[in-house]
């Protein structure tokens, strides 16, 4: 335990030296979860290393890099290539299968409300790749649901200061209030697919 609170140490005053190119490749990667690297940019921004909306703009460009990685997996590797490499990215199978079924069931739209919910929110582009969802409404997407995520973390961050470290105690507050509106929104979303083909069939 104490090992990898060593490695996560290191890993942050990594992305301190780098600044906002150091949040930029948190989120890109993200071996430490996305919500840990903005808290930890909103922290930067409370010691005045980086600007409140320098952390949201390479916070939000870093996670729309790294749903495109996903995405263009999906494409150009499909489930094959996510059945045998998953596990280097922490992506089970049984997430990838609910994310298909979810976007199978659901259409383009799912890729927004997706976003709010844990594990799924990377998940949902390997299936949106594999089924060759049109790039540009992708990025549209995954950057609207992004940047209110950016936004909610650096502010978070940078209220805590030096106590960022609890950004898990407090998001949650916050997190399940955009969860819901996200369902709620995806409700939405059904009700006019549903309404426009019972039109176009009447």
């Amino acid at each position: 335990m104490e090992f990898i609170k060593d490695i996560l140490h290191e890993a942050l005053l990594w992305i301190q030296s780098l600044g906002y190119f150091g949040i930029l490749i948190g989120l890109l990667i993200e071996v430490i979860p996305s919500e840990v690297v903005l808290a930890f940019g909103g922290y930067l921004v409370s010691i005045n290393e980086v600007t409140f909306w320098g952390a949201v703009l390479f916070g939000t460009l870093g996670a729309v890099g790294q749903n495109w990685i996903l995405y263009y997996i999906g494409k150009f590797g499909g489930r094959p290539i996510v059945e045998k490499y998953g596990k280097y990215i922490k992506i089970k199978k049984k997430h990838v299968d609910i994310a298909e079924s979810w976007f199978n069931k659901y259409g383009a739209g799912i890729v927004f409300t997706a976003r709010f919910v844990p594990v799924l929110r990377q998940v949902i582009s390997i299936p949106a790749g594999m089924a060759r969802m049109n790039i540009g409404l992708f990025t549209l997407l995954t950057l609207i649901a992004s940047l209110p995520w950016s936004i909610l973390f650096v502010y978070l961050g940078m209220t805590l200061g030096n106590n960022w470290e609890q950004i898990d105690q407090v998001a949650g507050a916050y997190v399940q209030p955009a969860i819901f509106i996200a369902l709620a929104l995806l409700v939405v979303y059904v009700a006019i697919k549903f309404f426009r083909a019972r039109g176009r069939s009447a």
